[in-house]
């Protein structure tokens, strides 16, 4: 089988005219994939092959770079990263598209941003929630604060912590730390009462050996459609293995 082409980098103007950066491969059914903090599209999705195998189940796989990350805008000025702001992006990416039947997920910081976009109204067939658990949605301000610790302080963590991983990604990936902090500073939690709300059909997929979010289990028992699948791996490891895009894809296929 071949595998599908990957198109070069599109951008567009977002809601407040910052460029926003996307690529696609494959063609069918669209579905909006957004990556996770101190990641990009290639980072999450492509390089791995997980929207390779999501492609070749019949599937656009459209991946745009959050703002902040990326190829996309990096405004250091905090007016340009208003409350939500990701999830603004995503239903000004997925309207100059001209999308009207979609499906939309993300892994991490992109999965609480697609229930963002849920519980301020986009209606997305299918949703595919990643590497996010029950906490990771209500207490976003812990798991954000923690993240801001990593930036301000990148030296204070011992070798081998969490803080010294998420310190190694955030280098490799030479992310611009003024812009990663405001779209932390951005983040909005959930409530469970708008959880309750959300009755789209939902994917909740995981790492076995992935807690950094909370509890995933936990999460797809809240929501009133969610199916549950456990791939292997961490957190940072999940997304690397063939299951993560298998269990995407054979979900949407339905």
């Amino acid at each position: 089988m071949n595998k599908p082409a990957l198109s070069p980098a599109h951008t567009f103007a977002s809601f407040d005219g910052q460029p926003i950066a996307w690529r696609e491969v494959g063609v069918g059914r669209p579905i909006v994939l957004l990556h996770g903090l101190f990641s990009d599209a290639n980072t999450n999705w492509i390089k791995f092959g997980a929207a390779a195998t999501i492609a070749a189940a019949g599937f656009r796989v459209i991946m745009p770079d959050l703002r902040g990350h990326g190829d996309s805008a990096k405004p250091h000025t905090a007016a340009a990263y208003p409350s939500d702001v990701l999830s603004l992006d995503a239903a000004a990416l997925v309207a100059h598209l001209g999308l009207g039947d979609y499906d939309l997920g993300g892994y991490s910081l992109g999965a609480r941003t697609t229930i963002r976009c849920l519980v301020r109204g986009m209606t997305p067939r299918r949703v595919v929630v990643g590497g996010m658990g029950l906490s990771g949605l209500l207490e976003v301000e812990r798991r954000a604060a923690w993240f801001l610790s990593v930036i301000a302080d990148p030296e204070s963590f011992a070798p081998g912590s969490p803080g010294w991983t998420a310190v190694q990604f955030m280098r490799t990936n030479r992310i611009d730390q003024t812009a990663a902090a405001h779209v932390l500073r951005s983040q909005v939690a959930t409530a469970r009462a708008e959880l309750d709300a959300l009755d789209r059909p939902t994917l909740v997929v995981c790492g076995a050996d992935d807690a950094d979010n909370g509890s995933a289990p936990d999460l797809a028992a809240v929501l009133p459609a969610a199916t549950y699948a456990e791939t292997p791996g961490t957190h940072m490891s999940s997304v690397t293995k063939p299951d993560f895009g298998q269990a995407i894809a054979a979900f949407l296929a339905v």
